[in-house]
This record gives structure tokens, sequence and C-alpha cells, in this order.
């Protein structure tokens, strides 16, 4: 499949999407937003990929939305119908039922840091920086950023990082919590691939159906919680790749796990 303004390339199982507009630093543009719609089409039907990788071309990860999309004299409505492409996008990340790598290079601010926290695991080179500097520009993180980053950091850090539009380094950002992992630069491709390599030999309905229990107990009360894990479980104890799992342990081997 190809895109005006990604990178697409699946192998083994593990597709690898690359921001593709290096000379603006993966400014996300309106026909990066349609793209983004195209390639949530394409993970959530292409039942070869097990997992997907999003990193950025050249020296950044994202800088964020295009600045000439802010030179726009938008009409309110309109401007939420275009902010909906992205806000959809990045709900789409998080639905899907196949774990979402980011790997992040450089910068990663704004509508960049947002993508970044839609994915499920994230990876960053030590030499990436973070931040939401929306404030800057008179906005606030529009897509997501607040939300997420409440849920990722807690409370008082995401205030101080939105209210004051700090960039933070790697180390800091794992400190808080937002990313996952930090890798010498030179590590980066390697890191992120063998993490969706071990990703992509467990059982696919398993994750998929905690990525969706994890999501909603996320917001959900302890009972509700424990009533939405049961349900999960009693749809995974039904599938061949749970069988496969145990008769494997039983034989001392790997599990092949296929999706059913």
């Amino acid at each position: 499949m190809t895109f005006t303004t990604l990178r697409y390339d699946v192998q083994d199982g593990i597709a690898t999407v690359t921001l593709d507009r290096p000379e603006k630093n993966n400014a996300i543009s309106m026909e990066m937003r349609a793209d983004f719609r195209a390639l949530a089409d394409e993970l959530y039907t292409n039942e070869s990929v097990r997992v997907a990788i999003i990193t950025g071309g050249g020296k950044a990860f994202s800088v964020g939305a295009d600045v000439s999309t802010f030179e726009t004299d938008w009409n309110t409505p309109v401007f939420r119908a275009n902010t909906r492409l992205l806000t959809n996008f990045f709900n789409e990340l998080e639905a899907l039922e196949k774990p979402v790598i980011a790997a992040i290079n450089g910068t990663c601010v704004g509508g960049g840091l947002e993508l970044a926290m839609a994915c499920d695991l994230r990876v960053a080179a030590r030499s990436a920086r973070f931040g939401l500097p929306e404030n800057n520009l008179g906005l606030i993180p529009g897509v997501g950023g607040c939300s997420r980053l409440v849920k990722l950091v807690g409370f008082g850090r995401a205030k101080e990082l939105v209210l004051t539009g700090e960039i933070i380094t790697a180390e800091d950002a794992f400190r808080h919590g937002l990313v996952n992992r930090v890798v010498d630069d030179g590590a980066l491709a390697a890191e992120a691939r063998a993490l969706a390599e071990r990703l992509r030999g467990k059982a696919p309905q398993a994750l998929g159906i905690a990525k969706r229990v994890l999501q909603n107990c996320v917001s959900a009360d302890l009972q509700t919680g424990r009533t939405i894990e049961s349900f999960g479980q009693s749809i995974l104890i039904k599938t061949k790749d749970h069988r496969e799992g145990v008769t494997a342990f039983r034989e001392k081997r790997r599990p092949k796990f296929e999706g059913r």
C-alpha cells in the first residue's frame, strides 16, 4: 500500500510506518491526516499484520501539527471537523486489537507526542525530546494530549508539562512514565523490532482483548473492571490459541499461535 506522506512496509507480520516529511521534521499536514485515515483501514483489515511500529524519518519523530494549519481563518465547526480526522486516528490506534509501538527518534512534541501517547508502548532514543508546547501558540494539546497525558504521568505532572510547555529529555520522560524504554540512538530500530518480534509471537486475540480490557479499566470502577476481565477471559478460553498454549506448555515447546 502506498501513501503520500508515509512509508509503509510489512515484513514477517510486523508493519513499519515511517512518517515521511523529513524536510518539515514530520509536521502533521492535512495530507498526512488523510494518510492516517487510510493507514487505520489498512492496519485493521490486513490480517497478516500482527504488530505495528511507528517511527519518524530523518532527525525527528514529529514536531506536531504543521504551523500552516493554524494560519487558516478557521470557522470553528469546520476546525472541529478537521481535527476529528486526527482524533479519530489516535482513537483507532488505541482500539486496534494489535500492539502498536512508537519508536521515538529526535523531537517528539505537540501532535507528535499525542501520536506517541496513542500507541501502546513507547521506545525512545536517548537524544529524543518530549513536550506539549501548544500554549506558545495560545492553544492546548487538543487531540487527546491532555486526557492521555493525565493517565500516563498523573494529574500533577500533566499540569506542569501542559502549563509550562517544558521540553524534557528521554530520561525524564522515562522517570515520569511517559515512555517505557530508553536506548542509545543507534539501537532504537533494533530495540523496537525486537519488542515487536516478541509481541508477534503472542496469541493475537489475547493481546487484542488485553488492550481493550486495560483501556476500559482505566476509567472503570473496580467491580466493573473485574467484570470486563471476566468477559474477556470467557472469550479467550474458547480459542484454539488457548488450547495450543496449554498443549505447548505440556509438551515443553514454544506455542504456535494463529489468531484462532
